[in-house]
């Protein structure tokens, strides 16, 4: 079930770029909160079910939204926009899944091997040389943005995983958006009326993030880490930077270099390693 999500996912960096031909960052990253939102409101209203979240969770919920609401989507679009190319952007966040475990560890107090810690520091190495090699020897600005989006997904997917034990994962997205209507609407106006320039491919991946990446993909993800843990869920992620990587190749035409694909590879091998030793 979550591979239905990893392959949701693995679109979203491409969709972005072509969001970005017409759109600001900004407006890409909130906007495409509040397309999700409406498409939420009404699956909740045909699912009959409350609007807003229990109170007694609503902090956890919060959490969320900050993380795959606000953090990802802005640190994404950012760093697409600060001249990062998807092909780089699937490698840097192809360490998400190797963070979405360590902060499951951290969270429910887990003593992993010491396998998985090596594994997690090889992870790390390989994707800060991949980057110095390709940023003439230090960190760009986008690289930056790109690690701080990846640890805002990691803790925002695990503390949607908790929530997603005992509420549906429809439910568990749709309260995450509907927490973050009161800024994403007000916001999105404001950036609206300032004046976005909309051409067809930019719309069609403005339309993709917000529904594909920010909701329906979210539904089978949540379901599937409640379902199948984190930790079994968290290899299915393994496919989402070769299938972003494809989509680059295919849709934007960006070359598929050796290094990057060595550096993919690498990462993946450190991933894999890190899900062997914590299952």
């Amino acid at each position: 079930m979550a591979g239905g999500g990893v392959v949701a996912f693995s679109g979203t960096f491409p969709a972005t770029a072509f969001a970005l031909r017409g759109f600001d960052p900004y407006f890409v990253a909130i906007g495409r909160g509040v397309v999700a939102a409406f498409a939420a409101v009404v699956c909740l209203v045909v699912a009959r079910v409350p609007l807003v979240p229990p109170r007694g969770r609503l902090g956890s919920y919060v959490v969320t939204s900050v993380c795959v609401v606000f953090g990802f989507p802005l640190l994404s679009a950012l760093a697409l926009d600060a001249g990062a190319s998807v092909s780089h952007s699937a490698v840097v966040v192809g360490l998400l899944p190797l963070a979405t475990a360590v902060c499951a560890v951290l969270r429910a107090g887990e003593r992993p091997r010491r396998l998985f810690w090596l594994s997690c520091g090889a992870g790390a190495v390989a994707v800060t040389l991949f980057t110095l090699s390709r940023g003439g020897g230090s960190l760009a600005v986008a690289d930056l943005l790109l690690v701080g989006a990846l640890l805002s997904a990691a803790v925002g997917y695990t503390e949607g995983a908790r929530l997603a034990k005992d509420t549906p994962g429809l439910q568990v997205i749709s309260y995450a958006l509907v927490v973050a209507l009161p800024v994403t609407v007000p916001v999105t106006v404001l950036l609206l009326v300032t004046g976005q320039h909309v051409t067809a491919p930019a719309l069609g991946g403005f339309l993709y993030v917000g529904l594909v990446s920010m909701f329906l993909g979210f539904i089978p993800w949540y379901a599937g880490l409640a379902r199948g843990g984190i930790a079994r869920a968290g290899q299915t992620q393994l496919l989402q930077p070769p299938l972003t990587l494809v989509w680059a190749w295919l849709l934007l035409s960006e070359a598929l270099e050796l290094v990057t694909l060595g550096a993919a590879l690498a990462v993946l091998l450190c991933v894999a390693a890190t899900q062997r030793a914590r299952s």
